[in-house]
């Protein structure tokens, strides 16, 4: 892990063991769609970061879900945190 995914991991899961909480997850995934979409905005025919892009926010509005209907109180934390439209 970069030591950016470190912080993330100390951050939203509680320890530094914890990497496969929803909110750690939703988060890395945020990071890797943000990164992408800045590639994205450069190289326009890149198809193939672009079926990844859209496999990457499928994933997080499952997760986004999953944590709306379990924890509501986080949910509503982390998407003002990372400003996610939801």
């Amino acid at each position: 892990m970069k030591v950016l995914d470190k912080k993330i991991v100390k951050e939203h899961g509680g320890n530094d063991k914890n990497t496969g909480s929803t909110s750690v997850q939703i988060t890395h995934f945020t990071n890797r769609i943000n990164t992408i979409n800045a590639h994205l905005k450069g190289m326009k025919k890149d198809h193939s970061s672009r079926r990844g892009l859209l496999i990457l926010v499928s994933k997080r509005r499952k997760l986004l879900k999953y944590l709306q209907r379990t924890n509501l109180q986080e949910f509503i934390a982390l998407t003002d945190k990372l400003k996610i439209r939801k």
